[in-house]
């Protein structure tokens, strides 16, 4: 099987010669060819070297595209503060709605336009190039809660959520217009997986998460089936108390933070793949590439057929090599 093929057929419950490996990698793939993480951030050609290079060395099963929180907000406007090779940061200080009433004026900006989103679509594009038709490039794209964090700053608009629901509401709406843009440019560009991530989702109650978060989302996953391409959620965090309300998204798989309950989770989503939930720190930076196969044994115990093979969240830069290896040892070694 190919590797695209591998993939499409886990998602969906069939039959495949081994399970698909999709660890979340950036800065270990920056580090990885000896580049600092805001060059891969900032040029896409250092990006998708980084990733091929993931694809030669540990015979992963996807690129991917993800990278910071910051790229809409610098196209948008915002300031945002960079750093040689550390994730870039949006500072709430500076957010661009620290006064929310600049809302009703912005307007989404063009992903084509030359900015640092438009760096991520030519990332899109070269991986494609590279790979072929025959192999997953994901692209990606903040959730609604995600970017609205990023515009307004986390505190000011947990308060919101309570205080000012209805513009809440509206910046989500603003957010998923921006994002339905961004992930139709990538989808033109070649992506056929486009991830969401949402992670500040993780700290909401279920019912405000359910009112505020979920029909946004929903919005967003349909929008991106609708452009033809598959979706890949990832939320951050403790989130069994989500997974009632995220099976209903319609996604085609779930990352699981090692946080949350994968028991709980395979029960809530009992038709949807599921990648995770390895501890990326405890066992996957820290552990022996024994504990890392084992663990995933374990996940894979739960979470059957519809299982990819990958850590709860990105891997950790410093990641020994051996134990990257072991993880997609672990999914050569088996089927669904």
């Amino acid at each position: 099987m190919t590797a695209l093929e591998r993939y499409r057929a886990t998602l969906a419950g069939q039959p495949v010669d081994r399970l698909p490996a999709h660890p979340v990698t950036m800065m270990f793939a920056s580090r990885l060819i000896g580049r600092t993480f805001y060059d891969y951030i900032m040029d896409h050609r250092v990006m998708a070297a980084g990733q091929l290079a993931m694809v030669e060395q540990f015979d992963v099963d996807c690129v991917q595209t993800i990278s910071d929180p910051c790229r809409e907000v610098d196209d948008l406007g915002g300031e945002c503060t960079y750093f040689t090779d550390e994730a870039p940061a949006n500072d709430a200080r500076l957010a661009l709605l620290r006064d929310k009433a600049r809302l009703v004026d912005l307007r989404p900006a063009d992903p084509l336009g030359g900015g640092r989103m438009h760096d991520r679509v030519q990332a899109v594009a070269l991986l494609r190039q590279q790979c072929g038709p025959d192999f997953s490039v994901q692209g990606w794209v903040e959730g609604p809660i995600a970017l609205a964090v990023d515009l307004r700053g986390m505190q000011d608009l947990m308060t919101d959520t309570v205080d000012d629901p209805d513009f809440v509401r509206d910046l989500f709406a603003f957010s998923v217009d921006q994002e339905i843009a961004f992930a139709r440019a990538q989808v033109a560009a070649g992506a056929d997986t486009i991830g969401v991530g949402d992670a500040a989702a993780s700290l909401l109650g279920g019912s405000t998460y359910r009112e505020l978060v979920w029909p946004e989302e929903r919005r967003l996953v349909d929008a991106i089936h609708e452009l033809g391409a598959l979706v890949r959620l990832h939320i951050c965090g403790r989130t069994t108390h989500l997974v009632e309300e995220i099976n209903k998204l319609g996604c085609d798989y779930v990352d699981i933070d090692f946080l949350c309950d994968l028991t709980k989770a395979r029960a809530a989503l009992p038709e949807t793949a599921i990648l995770g939930n390895l501890d990326p720190t405890s066992v996957l930076l820290r552990g022996t590439p024994e504990q890392v196969y084992d663990g995933l044994a374990a996940c894979h115990a739960i979470c059957g057929r519809r299982f990819v093979v990958g850590a709860g969240c990105e891997v950790p830069n410093a990641t020994p090599h051996l134990n990257l290896q072991a993880l997609v040892a672990y999914a050569k070694d088996h089927g669904a």
